[in-house]
């Protein structure tokens, strides 16, 4: 894809974190390092676009367009995160049939790096989540599921340390309360706690005692709840901890153009951000260093079509 073609694919908006009176362009004229976080969330089995007749999204998503254009960004910046926030499973019939195989190993050939655990994971049962494992090249973070007792114990991690070209990013993943949502038959011993005295906890961890320069929450609790207002949800989250610099989200399948921008509890700007659901969107964030480790953030959502 040609970069003129590219550009006309993006969503005309973008998120833009200033540090210290510094425009983009100055930090992209700087000697700077340059990671580019790729992300979807809710894809739900969708492998095959949509077709050109649906009313919603004609001719949108499909697999192999946003591996081409995953491809395309990493020409671009060789220095990318591709994550994945949860609901990779269940919502048309590749899942019935394979269970699960297909989305791991299509995931796996477009070298995702981490993706965490969704409600609708369990819907094989936590045995058919741990049985399709082995078609996963990524790795899956949950720091507030606890599996000690179940089948999946020691095959997720809280969080994972990752390093692109001298930058170190922490990454925590969280899940949605499984109460009413997944049988007790299909989630077993799966302990679910407090999202955010986790949250909290990690950030803390991985800003301070891990040193990390970027802190990402990938997170499948849901952007916001309007008839919920007290409901624990990305956007509360945001507000209610600091040391998080992003949060991706899931569950609620919210098309944002470019992340919400909120202010943590010490004032510092945290980035939001979700693309929907059934690939339709692949989000793009980019984060700009500077010698120092300040920072610049600019976020977009591309549409895949």
């Amino acid at each position: 894809m040609k970069r003129r073609d590219f550009i006309q694919n993006t969503a005309l908006t973008s998120a833009l974190l200033g540090v210290s009176g510094l425009s983009l362009s100055s930090f992209k004229a700087a000697n700077t390092k340059h990671l580019t976080i790729l992300h979807t969330n809710d894809v739900h089995s969708y492998i095959d676009p949509f077709p050109p007749n649906h009313p919603k999204n004609p001719g949108m998503g499909g697999v192999a367009r946003r591996a081409a254009l995953i491809e395309t960004i990493r020409k671009e910046n060789p220095n990318v995160l591709l994550l994945d926030a949860g609901d990779i499973f269940q919502g048309t019939p590749y899942f019935n049939y394979y269970g699960g195989e297909l989305e791991f190993k299509l995931m796996s050939m477009m070298k995702y790096d981490l993706a965490t655990i969704g409600n609708h994971d369990f819907d094989n049962g936590i045995e058919g989540l741990y049985k399709q494992l082995p078609n996963a090249t990524f790795e899956f973070v949950s720091a507030n599921y606890d599996f000690k007792n179940t089948i999946m114990n020691g095959h997720v991690q809280p969080y994972k340390i990752l390093n692109k070209d001298g930058i170190k990013v922490g990454v925590f993943g969280l899940g949605v309360g499984l109460d009413g949502l997944v049988d007790k038959r299909n989630s077993k011993e799966t302990v679910y706690n407090d999202p955010v005295g986790v949250s909290q906890d990690m950030a803390r961890i991985l800003k301070h005692e891990k040193q990390c320069d970027l802190v990402i929450c990938l997170s499948h609790i849901g952007y916001k709840y309007k008839d919920e207002p007290d409901k624990i949800c990305d956007t509360k989250l945001a507000t209610s901890t600091k040391d998080i610099d992003l949060i991706i989200g899931g569950h609620t399948h919210t098309f944002l153009d470019k992340p919400t921008i909120l202010k943590n509890a010490d004032g510092q700007d945290v980035l939001v951000n979700q693309v929907g659901c059934y690939g339709v969107n692949l989000g793009r964030i980019d984060v700009y260093f500077e010698n120092d480790k300040t920072k610049i953030t600019s976020g977009r959502s591309i549409i895949v079509s």
